[in-house]
C-alpha cells in the first residue's frame, strides 16, 4: 500500500470521528433563534380622576416600591372625606338615641299595659255602679209611681165625700164638724196626690242620670278597652325600637364603608410605584385631567426577568424542567448567560392566537408548531440588568448531561 493510499485512508477515518463527535455532540442540543427576553410588565393607571398636580419621575428612571410617581389634586377628596366623617358622627348619635329608646320603650309600654288595666278594671266597676244605678232608680220610679195612684184614688174618694156631704149639710142632717174633717181630709188627699207626682216627677230624673251616667260609664269602659289593646301592643313596640335601633346601627356601617372609601380615593390621590422597576410608557403631565383607570405609565421591574423560547415541536423529545440552558444575546456580541429550563407551555402558541388555526375546514396543511418553553437565569447572571424585555436571544438547551 503506497504511503498516499494510507494518508487518504487517514483522513477518511479522521473525518469519520469528526463527523461523529460533531453529531454526538450536536444531538444533545435543541437550539432556537425564536427566543426573546420577558419580564413583568406592571401598568399604572389612576383609579380616581382629577388633575395632575405634580410627576415626579421621567421616562426610564428607576424607581423603589412605594416611590411617589403621580400627584392628583385632593382637596375634593379632602372635602368628601370631612362629609363622610360628619354624616357618620351624625347617624352614630342617632344610632346611640335609638339604642337609648329600647328600655325605655320596653318600660313605657310595660306601665301603660298595667295602667290600661287598672283603668279597665275601674271602667267596668263604674258601669256596673251604673247599673245598679239605673235598676235602683227604675224601681224607685215604680215605687213613686204606685204611691202617685193611691194618693190619687184617696184624693178622689175625699172629694166624692166632701161632695156627698154638702147637700146633708145644708139640710143639718151632718155636724159642720163632721164636713170640715171631709174637706180636711179631701184637702190632705190633694197634697198627698201631688206629693206623688213629685216623687214621680224626681224619680224620672233619677232614671235619666242613671242612665246618663250608665252611657258616660260605657263609653269610658270603651275607652279603656281600646287603651288596653293598644297598651297589649306594647311587644311590637319594643320590636319596633329595637329594628329601629339595628337601621340605625345599619347605617352607621354604611357610613363608616363611606368614610373608609373616601379615605381610599384620598389616598388613591397619590400615585405610587407597586414595585421597583423602570418606568416605561410615560404618558402623564402636570395639568392633565385624568379619569379613574387611565393608563399613565408603566413600571418594568428588572430584578427578574426570564427566557420565552419557542421550539419546534419536533425538538420537545428530551426537552425536561432543570435541564441546563446557554443564552447568548444579540444586543451584547453573543454575550453568553446561563439558565434552565423551568416548565414547558400547557399549549402552543398558536392556540393563544387572536384567531387559532382551524384545520376541520378540509384544507388541511401540516405546519409544524412550536411550543413557549420558559427558561430562568441562574442566580447572579444579570447583576447589572441588561436584559430588558423583548430582546432577541438564542438558548440552547443541553438535553443529554
Amino acid at each position: 500500500m503506497t504511503m498516499r493510499v494510507r494518508i487518504l485512508i487517514g483522513v477518511v477515518l479522521l473525518a469519520a470521528v469528526g463527523i461523529g463527535v460533531w453529531w454526538w455532540i450536536a444531538a444533545g442540543r435543541e437550539s432556537t433563534d425564536d427566543a426573546q427576553v420577558d419580564a413583568h410588565i406592571t401598568p399604572i393607571a389612576s383609579r380616581i380622576g382629577g388633575t395632575v398636580l405634580h410627576v415626579p419621575v421621567e421616562a426610564n428612571q428607576e424607581v423603589e416600591a412605594g416611590a411617589v410617581l403621580v400627584e392628583i389634586d385632593k382637596r375634593d377628596y379632602e372635602i368628601a372625606l370631612e362629609r363622610a366623617r360628619a354624616e357618620l358622627a351624625d347617624m352614630e348619635a342617632a344610632a346611640v338615641a335609638a339604642r337609648a329608646s329600647v328600655p325605655i320603650t320596653s318600660t313605657t309600654a310595660s306601665s301603660n299595659e298595667m295602667t290600661a288595666r287598672g283603668g279597665v278594671e275601674q271602667a267596668e266597676s263604674s258601669y256596673l255602679e251604673a247599673q245598679q244605678g239605673v235598676e235602683v232608680a227604675r224601681t224607685r220610679l215604680t215605687t213613686a209611681q204606685a204611691r202617685q195612684r193611691e194618693a190619687a184614688a184617696n184624693a178622689l174618694k175625699a172629694s166624692r165625700d166632701v161632695e156627698r156631704l154638702k147637700p146633708l149639710l145644708a139640710k143639718d142632717e151632718i155636724a159642720q164638724q163632721q164636713f170640715d174633717a171631709a174637706v180636711a181630709a179631701a184637702a190632705a188627699s190633694k197634697a198627698a196626690t201631688e206629693s206623688a207626682e213629685a216623687q214621680v216627677k224626681e224619680a224620672e230624673l233619677g232614671i235619666r242620670v242613671a242612665e246618663s251616667r250608665l252611657a258616660q260609664a260605657g263609653v269610658g269602659r270603651q275607652q279603656a278597652s281600646a287603651e288596653l289593646k293598644t297598651a297589649q301592643t306594647a311587644p311590637e313596640q319594643v320590636t319596633a325600637s329595637r329594628a329601629r335601633a339595628d337601621a340605625a346601627d345599619a347605617k352607621v356601617r354604611q357610613n363608616r364603608a363611606i368614610v373608609k372609601q373616601a379615605e381610599l380615593n384620598l389616598e388613591y390621590a397619590t400615585v405610587k410605584a407597586p414595585v421597583k422597576g423602570i418606568v416605561s410608557r410615560k404618558g402623564v403631565e402636570v395639568g392633565q385631567v385624568v379619569q379613574a383607570g387611565q393608563a399613565l405609565m408603566t413600571v418594568i421591574p428588572l430584578d427578574r426577568v426570564w427566557i420565552t423560547a419557542n421550539f419546534k415541536e419536533t425538538q420537545l423529545e428530551h426537552m425536561r424542567p432543570g435541564q441546563r440552558v446557554a443564552i447568548d444575546v444579540d444586543a451584547y456580541g453573543g454575550r453568553e448567560f446561563s439558565g434552565k429550563v423551568e416548565s414547558l407551555a400547557a399549549a402552543t402558541g398558536s392556540r393563544f392566537s387572536l384567531l387559532p388555526p382551524d384545520n376541520a375546514t378540509g384544507n388541511y396543511v401540516k405546519v409544524v408548531q412550536r411550543v413557549p418553553v420558559r427558561i430562568q437565569l441562574d442566580e447572579g447572571q444579570d447583576p447589572e440588568h441588561l436584559l430588558r424585555p423583548g430582546m432577541s436571544v438564542v438558548p440552547t438547551v443541553y438535553t443529554r448531561e
